[in-house]
């Protein structure tokens, strides 16, 4: 399921690969699943996303040594674990819903060919392997929950502000209400987001590094240029790549939220 979740999100194509799913045929216009930013939006969009990413960067400037999160309480980690996986339950429910309407509203329409967008099943291996090799020195257990946490939380910092961006120009191809079918879709997908990143701070070998904030800066900039050619569906060779680029910058801020070194271990160092 979340290789497939995460593919389907990685396109940006999220209805026409639930209308595959579903065996539904969606509107022939769907090849795209938001209008492209044009005029003065797509430059007041990429001066906010240049701002973003000179704030990210700013931040890596002042964090001279790794800032540690304290970990929630056993409660209160059994607490978020339990809304994580409401919050995944929520999107499948959701994906099915979607799949369903699209269904009965086109019955008669072929899906068209997907464009395999992105490099999410790349990336996320390299990654997971890469975690748990830093991870190593707390012991298997720690590690293996690093590197899957650290790999599921890769993905959704891309995904909050890419949403954020394309929820405004995304019209569902949905007969009645679109605006209510847009909030149906965008909320929980936040709530999912949101949720796997905060595991994130039940890991002890977790530490909030400059290198991540310079990633983060880094993916800002690249959607800052998007955003300056419209922030369009990644269908032509500027816009893909544009999109790839991007998405190793977020698996590479998820890598660098475990790369660091303690002061034990520096003073250690020969």
């Amino acid at each position: 399921m979340g290789p497939r979740i995460s593919e389907g999100l990685a396109h940006g194509n999220t209805l026409l690969w639930l209308a595959q799913a579903q065996g539904a045929a969606p509107p022939p216009s769907s090849t795209a699943l938001w209008d492209p930013y044009g005029g003065s939006a797509a430059i007041f969009l990429a001066l906010v996303l240049f701002a973003l990413a000179g704030g990210f960067a700013f931040v890596g400037t002042r964090l001279r040594a790794p800032l540690k999160v304290t970990r929630p309480e056993l409660t209160v980690t059994w607490f978020m674990i339990a809304i994580w996986l409401l919050a995944n339950y929520a999107v499948i429910i959701v994906w099915w819903v979607y799949g369903l309407q699209v269904r009965e509203a086109y019955p008669n329409f072929v899906a068209p060919r997907m464009h395999r967008v992105g490099t999410f099943l790349v990336d996320a291996p390299v990654t997971f392997f890469v975690i748990l090799y830093l991870t190593r020195r707390w012991g298997w257990k720690i590690a293996l929950a690093s590197a899957a946490i650290g790999t599921a939380s890769a993905p959704m910092i891309f995904e909050f502000p890419f949403d954020l961006i394309i929820m405004w120009g995304s019209e569902p191809p949905l007969p009645g209400h679109p605006m209510l079918y847009r909030q149906l879709l965008f909320v929980s997908l936040f709530l999912w987001e949101f949720t796997t990143v905060s595991l994130l701070t039940l890991l002890p070998s977790m530490r909030v590094t400059a290198y991540a904030a310079y990633a983060v800066a880094g993916m800002c900039a690249v959607f800052a240029i998007w955003a300056l050619f419209g922030f369009a569906f990644p269908a032509e060779p500027l816009s893909l790549g544009l999109n790839i680029i991007s998405k190793v910058l977020c698996f590479a801020a998820a890598i660098t939220l475990f790369v660091w070194r303690s002061d034990e271990e520096v003073s250690a160092r020969p």
